[in-house]
């Protein structure tokens, strides 16, 4: 009898710690863990781009508000290149940049897409001398006027480590640096540090992902936010540091730990 009465016990503390569990990992947390206060028309978008074959692709990651002049503005200021178009002629002058590691500074990026639409704008910086290795954005025009009264955009921002084969489809293909908060990162300070921006804040983004896989199949993780900038008007360099808008305590935290995860999930 006594038996009976630990088993039962015992049965429904496990399922009071499993209801729990499930409430705070399917519930709890991801309404914490998402906020739209900045940019609340974005909470309903999907934040993952595509491949023309509709598999998932690059996250997004970077925000821009900004008309766009203010944005190929912003970005040619901070150095970055707008992507060539993919064509016959770009698409032999970048296999001559790998093949004969001399630079490119305008290489064409394979399309992506976001609710059904190539992306806007491209903007890339060689790392090294050839376009094997380098920064590179895909952004589109998902508002013509957000919160602010300004054009938004969304953008995925990943760093392209070397030229192979797709996982998933065995095309020739870039492959991506699993860490693309730290592009995200790389690309909005090189803004900042070019005095192209007001304001910088966050919104949710895919959400905290530990092991993702883009279009080619390449691992990625995130902690899931997009880093937004709020460009200066026609360019005009500010020498006013940005202000930063307020991001959510548990939201911070998250970052955090997920921040000081980045060496191990690197590995």
């Amino acid at each position: 009898m006594r038996r009976r009465r630990r088993t039962r016990h015992l049965l429904i503390a496990a399922g009071c710690i499993l209801v729990a569990y499930l409430c705070l990992a399917y519930v709890l947390l991801p309404i914490a863990w998402t906020h739209h206060e900045h940019q609340p028309r974005l909470a309903d978008l999907p934040m993952v781009t595509r491949t023309a074959q509709g598999i998932p692709g690059d996250p997004l990651n970077v925000g821009l508000a900004g008309s766009h002049a203010d944005v190929v503005l912003a970005m040619n200021a901070a150095g970055w290149s707008p992507a060539d178009p993919v064509t016959l002629r770009t698409s032999i002058e970048i296999a001559g940049s790998v093949a004969l590691d001399r630079p490119y500074r305008n290489a064409p990026v394979s399309p992506l897409y976001f609710e059904g639409r190539v992306q806007d704008l491209a903007f890339e910086k060689l790392s090294g001398t050839s376009a094997d290795r380098r920064h590179h954005v895909r952004l589109w025009l998902v508002l013509d006027k957000g919160q602010e009264g300004r054009p938004v955009w969304l953008g995925s921002a990943t760093f392209d480590r070397s030229v192979g084969f797709s996982h998933y489809t065995g095309a020739i293909t870039h492959h991506i640096s699993p860490d693309v908060d730290a592009e995200r990162d790389y690309l909005v300070g090189s803004l900042v540090s070019a005095g192209q921006v007001e304001a910088l804040y966050q919104v949710t983004g895919v959400g905290a992902t530990l092991n993702g896989r883009n279009g080619g199949g390449d691992r990625y993780f995130t902690d899931g936010e997009i880093h937004f900038a709020r460009l200066v008007a026609d360019g005009k360099r500010t020498a006013v540091k940005p202000q930063v808008l307020d991001t959510p305590a548990v939201v911070r935290l998250k970052d955090q730990i997920l921040a000081a995860a980045r060496g191990v999930l690197s590995d």
